[in-house]
């Protein structure tokens, strides 16, 4: 008896069932057989299986934002975008040229190299909804049941890339699935930020970029990947950080507003807002050089987060507040901040930290006696 190779002669012998068809065209990938194709999730949905022998665990984080990104979709109709899944065979399947179809029995699996989380957010909010239908159909609720079948639908329906190897085994899996996520350097520096063009912050900093005035005076430098230009002043980066900390008195790692979900109306304003805190700087601080102390990085994500703690007083970015408060600058000592060695020798969120108390105090303990409201400066 010869021996059966692969899941698919032995389904041959047996009654044809149901196929499951993929249309796509064969290429060569690496010396392999591969087929591309892009396919809606229903049918993701019906052929792929993970085996925990190649792939890792899931990491509950990063399923969560996928899901976050995902939902922007479902509940706001925003475009997502997602790199392709790549599959393997193992030579299951069969594939026929004449109609450029590769036919899979309903029993066959694909087995995921590539795309394990963003297959698990789609499946987990698939099954979030439709537990959330059954609870809308006992309760009789309608219109939350022609809402939630029009999300189903919708995540049904996404179509997403795919690439197939057909030909290699478990091994050759480990080893491509290690090379995608372990061989490519991954960017940092500006470039990591200036790609993600679809959060608040990162659009807010490259419009005042693009269409602000006042920032031809403080020279951003958009694109070196690590650091920034000799004639540069700020990195794109920095300014993120920057209007985190005038607009949400936090560092960039605790940003609770750099979300997807925005309007046009909320980056006008706030493009408005950090344009006139930017002019307020060049009019009561040293023209902006390198040599300026006050100009470095921790001393301006300091400063903004100072100013974020007086123009919110009210609850509201208060303009005036800040037209005030921007006038003690001239008077504050910067070289007076950090003692001997402590501006290069204390790690980056200390070094900020002491800066910004430094400011405060000095403000809370003058400003009286050097800020006349008929006054610029006396």
């Amino acid at each position: 008896m010869d021996p059966v190779s692969s899941l698919s002669e032995l389904l041959a012998e047996q009654k044809a069932s149901s196929f499951i068809e993929i249309p796509g065209v064969l290429s060569r990938t690496f010396g392999q057989t591969t087929l591309s194709t892009t396919l809606p999730m229903s049918k993701l949905f019906s052929i792929y299986e993970v085996d925990l022998e190649v792939q890792r665990s899931i990491v509950p984080q990063n399923l969560s934002k996928l899901m976050d990104y995902i939902m922007l979709y479902l509940d706001h109709g925003q475009t997502i975008y997602f790199p392709g899944i790549i599959l393997s065979a193992r030579g299951a399947g069969e594939y026929d040229e004449a109609a450029q179809v590769y036919r899979l029995q309903a029993i066959e699996k694909l087995y995921v190299v590539d795309g394990q989380h963003r297959l698990a957010a789609f499946q987990r909010l698939m099954e979030t909804l439709q537990s959330a239908m059954a609870r809308a159909k006992d309760r009789r609720e309608y219109d939350r049941m022609e809402e939630i079948t029009d999300k189903m639908r919708k995540l049904y329906a996404f179509p997403m890339s795919t690439m197939i190897y057909l030909d290699i085994n478990a091994r050759q899996e480990r080893q491509l699935f290690s090379d995608i996520n372990k061989l490519p350097r991954k960017i940092g520096g500006n470039l990591a930020v200036l790609r993600e063009q679809r959060r608040f912050y990162h659009v807010l900093a490259s419009k005042l970029v693009e269409s602000a005035p006042v920032m031809k005076r403080i020279p951003v430098d958009m694109f070196t990947e690590r650091g920034k230009g000799p004639e540069y002043l700020f990195s794109y980066h920095l300014l993120i950080e920057i209007l985190i900390g005038l607009f949400e008195g936090r560092l960039k790692s605790a940003a609770r507003n750099n979300g997807y979900y925005f309007t046009d109306a909320e980056i006008e304003e706030h493009l408005k807002l950090a344009s006139a805190y930017f002019e307020a700087l060049l009019k009561y601080l040293p023209e902006p050089e390198k040599g300026e102390l006050c100009w470095t990085e921790n001393l301006q994500i300091a400063l903004a987060m100072f100013f974020h703690e007086e123009v919110k007083k009210t609850g509201t970015f208060n303009k005036y507040a800040l037209d005030y408060a921007v006038k003690i600058l001239p008077h504050i000592d910067w070289n007076a901040i950090y003692s001997g060695d402590e501006k290069d020798r204390l790690p980056r969120r200390t070094r900020i930290m002491k800066a910004y108390q430094y400011v405060k105090e000095f403000y809370q303990e003058h400003h009286l006696f050097l800020i006349r409201d008929k006054e610029d400066v006396v």
